[in-house]
């Protein structure tokens, strides 16, 4: 067996065509100016922008919030939220907008869901509000929906709080399984340039935006990552790059415990090829590696099908959920393969708010209603309305690179014209100028130097989506001009 070369994560330094989603420090420490700004006034049946932007009579409480709170905070649009419905939000200004962003990709099945209201009013009036891990029967009534929809052979569920811990409780089980498969040198965890998998420190680490984890400073020798077969910033997207990529860090694949990647890649919206990833799946099984896809952004009917790799033909070993299985709450989820779910014993693998009662309940409304109101068909239908309008403006944009997603969500790649360098300037003006218009987005600050991130609650109508698209165009329009 050969020896390997090194074991840190790769290109810690500049990647070779900077990436929309680790380049430019200067974006990420932008912050939005409070001092309200005279916008033209809008009014149609779906945007309402009657005052300056932010609303002077939000400005108190924006203040407020930067005294108290630390600068990390200060990154998105300063929009007082008031109340969402559907896919609308507004402040308590009346100011109105169509939202793009689900409150970063959470509200799938629509802001306000009144059956998502009606599921928390009552478990919360019942007068159960925690439970640690004691089992309860809201807890047993979504794992079980969950096991049931989801495909062979992902049918033990484990309750989370969050997708970061979600992330950190895959990365334990690849690497037990690992180590028992192969001994304590099957322990390497490979993941991909550009990804994002949470902020806590093995998440950060399985991350692949080199920004973001300089902090850590003592990387796990464990971790690596190869190139996203994205087509625009690797245009190899054949899956012996993939194996070269290793064979060039001296990675061997007895020594891989387990593969990560994002469905799609939340900073851009990119996916991988079919084939590479059916390759993928056929390498890791044949090696005794967990594959894990992290469905966190890409689950419960996001990207036009229930869940996101299904888009591949493949059904990952772990697949980890998050944000849009409840709509609202905070909720995540690790579903598996019972041999590899039950690798710890009996109390080890708990967290204080596991299955806690009230986000349980307000998960199992949504999941219903994801189900019931076919919500990944409409994703789909409406998601090809909006990627057709994105790469009709692309065709007419030489600073537009590339548009990547599927379903309801797209990456809208800004580069400066004739190269792939992300222009990150370009993208944080169009995002601004598309909130004072009446679209609102988030800011995916160390995420998205250069991209614009769409991703509107999947009830939005093809009615609302050509009109924020058509807002789209006209903020590029307006910047390009400038």
């Amino acid at each position: 067996m050969a020896a390997r070369k090194q074991l840190h994560p790769i290109r810690q330094g500049p990647l070779p065509h900077p990436s929309p989603i680790s380049d430019n420090r200067t974006n990420m420490a932008r912050e939005y100016d409070l001092t309200p700004k005279r916008v033209p006034r809008v009014e149609t049946a779906l945007r309402r922008i009657v005052t300056d932007i932010p609303a002077p009579a939000t400005i108190p409480i924006l203040e407020k919030l930067q005294d108290m709170e630390p600068v990390a905070m200060r990154g998105q649009p300063p929009i007082l939220w008031d109340r969402a419905e559907g896919f609308q939000v507004w402040d308590m200004a009346g100011n109105c907008w169509i939202d793009w962003s689900s409150g970063v990709l959470i509200a799938n099945a629509g802001h306000g869901r009144p059956e998502i209201i009606a599921a928390v009013v009552k478990q919360a009036t019942g007068k159960l509000l925690t439970s640690y891990c004691f089992p309860t029967e809201i807890r047993y009534q979504l794992v079980e929906k969950l096991a049931a929809i989801l495909p062979e052979p992902l049918k033990k569920v484990f309750l989370l709080t969050t997708g970061s811990e979600a992330v950190e409780c895959a990365i334990k089980l690849c690497r037990t399984h690992g180590v028992r498969a192969g001994g304590r040198s099957k322990n390497v965890i490979v993941s991909f340039d550009r990804a994002f998998h949470g902020r806590t420190l093995g998440a950060q680490q399985a991350g692949g935006i080199p920004a973001l984890k300089e902090w850590i400073v003592n990387f796990d020798p464990g971790f690596v990552q190869v190139p996203f077969p994205d087509g625009f910033h690797t245009e190899d997207t054949s899956f012996d790059y993939f194996l070269k990529c290793l064979a060039d860090q001296g990675i061997e694949p007895s020594n891989v415990a387990g593969v990560m990647l994002e469905t799609y890649q939340g900073g851009s919206g990119a996916f991988a090829p079919p084939a590479y990833m059916k390759a993928l799946r056929e390498w890791t099984a044949g090696h005794k590696i967990l594959l894990v896809c992290d469905e966190v952004q890409a689950g419960f009917g996001r990207t036009g099908t229930l869940f996101g790799f299904e888009n591949y033909g493949v059904v990952p070993d772990l697949a980890l959920f998050g944000k849009g299985i409840s709509s609202s709450l905070p909720l995540a989820v690790v579903a598996g393969r019972p041999d590899v779910m039950d690798l710890h014993p009996a109390g080890s693998m708990t967290s204080t708010h596991t299955g806690n009662p009230v986000c349980c309940a307000a998960a199992l409304a949504s999941v219903e209603v994801v189900l019931k109101d076919d919500l990944a068909a409409k994703a789909a239908r409406a998601g090809a309305l909006m990627h057709r309008r994105l790469n009709e403006l692309r065709s007419r944009l030489r600073q537009i690179g590339w548009v990547h997603g599927k379903g309801l969500v797209a990456g809208v790649i800004c580069v400066k014209p004739g190269t792939k360098e992300p222009d990150g300037d370009l993208a944080w003006d169009v995002v601004r100028l598309c909130i004072e218009k009446g679209v609102l987005m988030f800011s995916p600050v160390g995420l998205g130097g250069g991209t614009v991130k769409i991703c509107p609650p999947l009830v939005i109508t093809e009615e609302a989506v050509e009109e924020s698209a058509a807002v789209l165009a006209e903020a590029f329009a307006e910047v390009i001009g400038q």
